[in-house]
């Protein structure tokens, strides 16, 4: 079995209303569920983690610059790994995510061993 990175992209509006608890709440538990799910299946690797808004990019010559595109609106807002035999199936499963339903994407990536 192989495992895959899902990387979940999402746009950000800095007009937008910053969600209320209740809302944060329940979008938790849509991740949550979604996660346990694939656990449940045994292709789960490892949850991820949540990515901060900011960032830097250190660059040849040392250079270091504010925030990974600043000239965007959409940022990387967290990953998982999980376990599948090939890229379709892992982009099957990464058809359940939650960010789809607040026009986020998920980009599938496989994990090459060195």
């Amino acid at each position: 079995m192989k495992e895959f990175l899902l990387i979940f992209r999402m746009q950000v509006d800095a007009n937008a209303v910053p969600p209320s608890p209740e809302q944060m709440q329940a979008s938790m538990k849509q991740w949550q569920d979604w996660l346990g799910g694939l656990a449940a299946q045994n292709k789960l690797s490892a949850a991820g983690n949540r990515l901060g808004m900011e960032g830097s990019v250190v660059k040849p010559a040392g250079v270091v610059t504010n925030g990974p595109y600043v000239e965007i609106t959409e940022v990387i807002g967290g990953y998982s790994i999980i376990k599948a035999d090939t890229m379709e199936e892992a982009a099957g499963l990464a058809k359940g995510c939650p960010i789809l339903s607040v026009n986020g994407n998920v980009e599938v990536r496989q994990i090459m061993t060195m």
